[in-house]
Formats: structure tokens, C-alpha cells, sequence
């Protein structure tokens, strides 16, 4: 080697002696450097502070005469790293690390170095740290419950201004728990909008449990609704059987079709409203229940009260928070925005792609009365896919009495004659519509005889 080479080489060692030098000079930590004997060549000015010395006074020494419990010398034998270990130095329990220095193979000293001076800085560290995953998780349990209340509310479709104060409001009562009263005709959603509640509530993680008053037999729903001890009545199952609202405690129920309850079933459900207490048939011990009650109806609740055959202690027992939902014929700018909903998951159902639905077939579409509301427009969207051939619905595609009631209106404009014709129609189209195209129960519905229906029938030339 040429002089030239090793004063450059010695030059590079002075300067990086120099450079690790004034790291320990300036570490704010402890560290310390042992050689392949154990004895110590740098030790850090915190260190030192650490142990109550100077670093000279340390440099030169072997590492067991100045720092108590060490291992670095047992390391340097070893050639074995050491990390997160427990050290006891000057009566502080110390979590320590030693790394030996190896250089082909051979090592040539460690270094240690101290972690945490107390044991306590980790507790207090681990303890800012369970401290800050509970911040962490409650964060992301907010955010879950911003995320999933949004998610809900988007069932509900629709941009209409009447659509919009229904959400508004149902954002408000969800939280609450205050009993629900949803009106509007057949087919406006009125099980979504009671979905929707429950999804949004603090009771939507326990039983929500749906009950369709207009389905199940007088005789039959008190059992049902309240369930009964063995042994009530023949046929009763042994060991009895637990009841809807006993299934539904600390959860809600949705009592569906309320309107066409019984008086005497009536008076029960105003007793679980006053007394929150069921009993079940054949026993005689109450139970005490928290249930939350959604009830729904298309019928007038008023007029039932007017004529006796709704109780009036009921109806504002369940009218505390009243929801009337519109039916589809008053908010036909919602028609859009339904379609596009309709048609994205009935293609993936289907697996048929169906773009969009054409300006005219459009205009039948938010002109026709919709008697069955959002339903009758979903059905009439999935028969559709039944038959259409290509990416685009067009009128062609439509139902012939949603193409037949828009013609007829815009064909009769100007006249109370024709006004009056034009309602007329209407009016046979939404009874045949209701009655599911039976002509007798069409003609019942209108007023007329069956002879009349039809002679009205060939009059607007209706073909259904």
C-alpha cells in the first residue's frame, strides 16, 4: 500500500472517529461502546449523566466496573444481540439492548444501549397507548355509526322535496325512542321507512321483529303477538311458546297493517303502550318489556276512530311521531332517480344490462297515476326485463295501460267534458289496478254494476 492511500485511508478513520464523537457528544440517549474485551471506548454524555460520572472517567475501564448488571462483555463473546432486556441499574429497572459489532465474521466489540430508564416509562407508555387505541377505536366506531346511518338513509330513494323532510325527520326520531306512526297508501315504502328507523336507532343491534297485523287470523294474533304457557288451549305446543313482543325486548317491533287490527286485539296493544308488561295466554304471571313500536297503515285511521272501529286512546298512544308518506303520482320527479335505482339491481340480478329508459317511455312513466306507488313502478320495471331485447326501455316496452292513460290525456285537453272523461278513466284504470283486473270487484270498487264497467271499458277502448 503507497503512503499516498494510507494517509487517505487514516485521513477517512479521523473523520469518522470525529463524526461519532460528536454524535455521542450531542445523544440525548445512552449508549455506550465496548471493544472486543469488554472495555469501553465511548460512552454518551446522558449515559454518563445516567450513572453519575464523567464519560473520562469511564473510557478506558471494563464495562462490569462501571455499569452494574451488564452484559456487553458477555456479548461481545457470544456475538448474540440482546434487545428489550431488563437491567437493574443505580435501583431503576432499565430495558435495555446490546448489539455486538461483527465485521467478517469476526466481532469486534458491542454497543449498548439503554431503552427506557425506569421500567415504569414503558407502563406509562403502554398505558398512553391503550389510551390512544380506545380514542382509535371509538373514532372508528363513530365514524361506523356516521357510515352505516347514511348507508340506511340511502334506502330511502328519492330527491323530492317531501322526500327530503322524511329523511330529515327520520334522522331526528331514529335516536329516540319514541313510538312511530307511518301512513300512506300501498306501496310507499312504508316497511323501508321502518327499516330505516331501526337500522338508524341504538336498539338496532337487538331483535327487530316485523308483525303483519292484515295476514294473520283475530284468533291467532294474540298468541302470536303475545305467546302463550303450555297447556292454554288444544294444540298448544309443550312448554308453551314465546311471543313476538317477549322477542322483540330491548329491540323494536314493527306492528304492519295496524289499521286492520280488532278492537279487542286493539285494547292489548294499548295495555303494552301504558304498562310496558305483557302476558301470555293461559298465564298469569306480567312480564316487564322494553320494546320500541313502529306501527304502520294505508288506511285513515281518522275515519276509523269517526266510525268506531279504531280506539281513540290507541291512535295517540301510537301517533306520538306520525311519518305520512306521499304516494307516487305527487312526487313524479322521484320516478327518475327510482328507475336508475330499479335497473342497477336488476341488471345484477338478472344479469341482463339495461342502460337507461328513453325520454318518451320517461314521460308515460312520471305522467301515469301509479295506484300501486313505488311497488307497482318496481314490478312494472321487472317486467320489462321480461321481454325488452336491447339497452334502452322505450314506450314500446311499457305496459299498455300506462301507454293508454297518457294518450288519452293528451289527447283530451281543453274541455270540462273531457276533463271529466279524462278523470273518469283514470279512476277505471286505478280500480282495475287494485283489484288486480277482476271486473266484478273493479265495478264494486267504482260504484257500477259489471254490465256498466264494460260498456265504459269499450268506451275508452281499455283493454285489460
Amino acid at each position: 500500500m503507497n503512503i499516498s492511500k494510507k494517509n487517505k485511508e487514516l485521513e477517512g478513520l479521523k473523520i469518522k472517529n470525529h463524526i461519532l464523537e460528536t454524535i455521542f457528544e450531542d445523544a440525548s440517549e445512552c449508549i455506550v461502546v465496548v471493544d472486543a474485551e469488554g472495555y469501553i471506548l465511548m460512552l454518551s454524555q446522558t449515559y454518563a449523566n445516567f450513572l453519575g460520572i464523567t464519560p473520562q472517567e469511564a473510557i478506558g475501564k471494563h464495562v462490569t466496573e462501571v455499569i452494574e448488571n451488564t452484559r456487553l462483555h458477555i456479548v461481545v463473546k457470544t456475538g448474540e444481540r440482546e434487545v428489550g432486556q431488563i437491567q437493574r441499574i443505580g435501583g431503576n429497572d432499565a430495558v435495555t439492548m446490546r448489539i455486538p459489532i461483527i465485521e467478517n465474521g469476526k466481532v469486534f466489540g458491542a454497543i449498548g444501549k439503554v431503552m427506557y430508564k425506569d421500567v415504569r416509562e414503558v407502563e406509562v407508555l403502554c398505558k398512553q397507548l391503550e389510551a390512544a387505541k380506545r380514542d382509535l377505536d371509538l373514532c372508528k366506531e363513530q365514524l361506523k355509526k356516521v357510515t352505516d346511518d347514511h348507508s340506511s338513509l340511502d334506502k330511502i330513494i328519492g330527491n323530492s322535496k317531501k322526500i327530503k323532510e322524511l329523511k330529515y325527520l327520520v334522522t331526528k326520531i331514529a335516536k329516540t325512542d319514541s313510538t312511530v306512526l307511518i301512513t300512506g297508501e300501498s306501496g310507499t315504502g312504508k316497511e323501508v321507512f321502518a327499516n330505516t328507523i331501526n337500522n338508524m336507532s341504538n336498539r338496532k343491534n337487538n331483535n327487530f321483529i316485523k308483525v303483519n297485523c292484515a295476514a294473520i287470523p283475530e284468533n291467532i294474533l294474540e298468541s302470536e303477538l303475545f305467546g302463550y304457557v303450555e297447556g292454554a288451549f288444544t294444540g298448544a305446543k309443550r312448554n308453551g311458546k314465546i311471543g313476538k313482543f317477549e322477542m322483540a325486548d330491548h329491540g323494536t317491533i314493527f306492528l304492519d297493517e295496524i289499521g286492520d287490527m280488532g278492537l279487542e286485539m286493539q285494547a292489548k296493544i294499548l295495555r303494552v303502550l301504558q304498562e310496558k308488561e305483557i302476558e301470555r295466554i293461559g298465564g298469569n304471571i306480567t312480564k316487564k318489556i322494553d320494546v320500541r313500536i313502529i306501527a304502520a297503515t294505508n288506511q285513515n285511521l281518522q275515519e276509523k276512530m269517526q266510525s268506531g272501529k279504531f280506539r281513540e286512546d290507541l291512535f295517540y298512544r301510537l301517533n306520538v311521531v306520525s311519518l305520512e308518506l306521499p304516494p307516487l303520482r305527487e312526487i313524479p320527479e322521484d320516478i327518475p332517480v327510482l328507475c336508475e335505482h330499479f335497473l342497477k339491481n336488476y341488471n345484477t340480478e338478472f344479469g341482463i344490462y339495461i342502460e337507461k329508459i328513453n325520454n318518451e317511455a320517461m314521460q308515460y312513466l312520471q305522467k301515469y297515476s301509479w295506484p300501486g306507488n313505488v311497488r307497482e313502478l318496481k314490478n312494472t320495471i321487472e317486467r320489462v326485463y321480461n321481454f325488452v331485447t336491447e339497452s334502452t326501455i322505450k314506450a314500446e316496452h311499457l305496459p299498455k295501460e300506462i301507454i293508454n292513460s297518457h294518450k288519452f290525456t293528451n289527447n283530451n285537453k281543453g274541455s270540462l267534458d273531457k276533463a271529466i272523461m279524462e278523470l273518469e278513466m283514470q279512476k277505471i284504470l286505478d280500480a282495475l289496478k287494485s283489484s288486480g283486473g277482476n271486473k266484478s270487484k273493479a265495478a264494486k270498487l267504482l260504484g257500477i254494476n259489471r254490465a256498466g264497467l264494460y260498456q265504459k271499458l269499450k268506451k275508452y277502448n281499455i283493454n285489460y
